[in-house]
């Protein structure tokens, strides 16, 4: 057996053994497949695809290639959820809390992001002294103690996925459904939950275009979690605008916390709402309308917010440590009509430029820059009428940042923030 050979067969559109994927993946880990060699295999798995056994199989190697996380000691049914990413995507920071308070075993890994903004580790580190990387013991300790905890990922997790991923980071493979699949369920599973709720996000600012795909991606996980005894749930969602009011890392734990005090944006809630009640019903084997109503009440009556301070106080944050750019620039619309769009990833590139995200994963964040949205779609807008803020550390260029946000004489229909719930 050789990777030649494999990738030949692969370019072919034949399908893949299992041995053939453990050989080619044990070999990229071990560096006897190289770089050059796994990218044209990446690559002929993006224009051939795979079937569901090869998903699968692929999904298992890379679960093998490091530890699995033992979380029989946590009582109870353990829920996670997943994000496939979204600018403006601090869900995590409500659902947890809103999740852990109705009863629910919530030990979740997170990670850092590449482009876009943040991920939840990164909005999490710009509160001064919370810890982030906790010991494994540490870990189930508080979920056992308070129902939540969010980590980075504890141990040697699926290094065949790190390595694998960054690859198709630089040789345009990120978009391949089996690849997706595969980097995902193996974390996940992994990470040793019983039940997953995944957030898969569809649109201009999401890596999934199309319904059909979003709908392709959502199908082949909760077939992976049933080849793994795991219950999935795949809700999609809108992302052609940013989530929320706010992009930026310590904007975005202000916004959730706003959002958990009752005073978030209408669409954002009602997202952080569904995405909770689903992990509140699988979790405690209860209705889905029974779950919506519990999690409300948990919102209303700030038990969630309290969940969240407790939270970031046992990790040893300081929730009043947050800090923000010392300069609010004021972008103004120069027409009237309606806002109909929002070049969503291109705003996200612009607030990255300032250092809210990051392109090496070694470039740090600065937690304090950011965009404040005052605008929503279909909102009437007048000429000179305040379109968001940017909030820098130094006073920059603005570039014509009016022209990201669409005006139109007439308004549109909305499109709904969940577009399809698939279990």
């Amino acid at each position: 057996m050789n990777i030649v050979d494999i990738i030949n067969k692969k370019e072919e559109g034949n399908e893949l053994s299992y041995e053939e994927i453990k050989y080619a993946v044990d070999g990229y880990l071990a560096d006897e497949v190289k770089d050059y060699q796994m990218s044209s295999l990446l690559m002929a798995i993006e224009i051939k695809g795979m079937n569901i056994e090869e998903i699968y199989n692929l999904t298992k190697v890379m679960i093998d290639s490091g530890d699995i996380i033992d979380l029989s000691s946590i009582n109870g049914i353990k829920v996670d959820k997943h994000s496939t990413g979204g600018v403006g995507d601090k869900t995590t920071l409500v659902v947890g809390p809103l999740a852990a308070v109705c009863g629910i075993k919530i030990a979740k890994m997170s990670g850092r992001a590449l482009g876009f903004t943040g991920g939840t580790i990164d909005k999490l580190e710009s509160i001064k002294g919370f810890n982030t990387n906790l010991s494994k013991e540490e870990f189930i300790n508080q979920v056992n103690d308070i129902g939540l905890s969010i980590t980075t990922t504890a141990g040697n997790l699926v290094p065949a996925d790190k390595k694998i991923y960054a690859l198709r980071d630089v040789s345009g493979t990120t978009e391949a459904i089996p690849l997706i699949a595969s980097s995902i369920m193996s974390k996940k599973i992994a990470s040793g939950s019983d039940k997953i709720i995944i957030d898969v996000k569809v649109g201009k600012g999401a890596f999934m275009k199309t319904l059909d795909d979003a709908r392709l991606l959502s199908k082949t996980m909760i077939e992976i979690g049933k080849r793994f005894n795991k219950e999935v749930i795949a809700i999609i969602t809108n992302m052609d605008y940013p989530l929320g009011n706010t992009i930026g890392n310590s904007l975005e734990v202000q916004e959730a916390i706003d959002t958990l005090n009752g005073n978030g944006d209408e669409r954002f809630t009602k997202l952080c709402l569904i995405l909770s009640s689903y992990m509140v019903s699988v979790g405690k084997n209860i209705s889905i309308e029974d779950a919506f109503d519990e999690v409300v009440e948990k919102l209303n009556n700030k038990e969630g917010l309290n969940k969240f301070y407790e939270f970031i106080k046992y990790q040893g944050g300081d929730i009043n440590s947050l800090e923000f750019g010392k300069n609010k620039i004021e972008i103004k619309s120069d027409k009237e009509g309606y806002l109909t769009d929002i070049d969503t990833l291109n705003l996200a590139g612009f607030i990255n430029s300032l250092g809210a995200g990051r392109k090496d994963k070694n470039d740090k964040i600065n937690p304090k820059v950011g965009f404040i949205l005052t605008k929503k779609i279909n909102d009437k807008i007048e000429k000179n009428d305040t379109l968001g803020y940017v909030i820098s550390d130094s006073d920059i260029d603005i570039n014509n940042l009016n022209n990201y946000f669409i005006i139109d004489s007439k308004n549109i229909d909305e499109i709904n923030i969940v577009l399809d719930i698939i279990k």
